[in-house]
């Protein structure tokens, strides 16, 4: 494969699938291997490399709302990518405040005008 590589950007296509609650990214990337296949996923983000004959696929995308990466599925068939990465609850990290009573001993004031 050569070395000099000219770097493309894939046909990219991302939504949200409501019914699974799962976000969907599909590449164009025809050609390359899949042994050779880099596909990195952060909460936020996702990055692609994927060398092909004479061009290098190249994408990386920044996601609205955090998905979990620890759950993503792949599956590269002819010549497309598909990534299927659940979506991460906005409050599953939300740490529950202890809430204080306040004094007991409070009067209220009436104010005069």
């Amino acid at each position: 494969m050569p070395a000099n590589r000219i770097r493309v950007a894939p046909n990219t296509v991302a939504y949200a699938d409501e019914q699974t609650l799962k976000l969907v990214v599909e590449f164009a990337i025809p050609g390359a291997p899949t042994d050779t296949i880099d596909l990195k996923l952060l909460e936020d983000g996702i990055h692609l490399t994927a060398p092909a004959r004479d061009i290098e696929y190249v994408s990386a995308l920044a996601l609205a709302w955090a998905v979990k990466p620890e759950k993503a599925e792949a599956i590269y068939e002819h010549g497309l990518l598909r990534v299927e990465v659940p979506f991460k609850d906005p409050m599953e990290d939300a740490v529950k405040v202890a809430i204080k009573a306040g004094r007991e001993d409070t009067t209220i004031k009436k104010i005069e005008g």
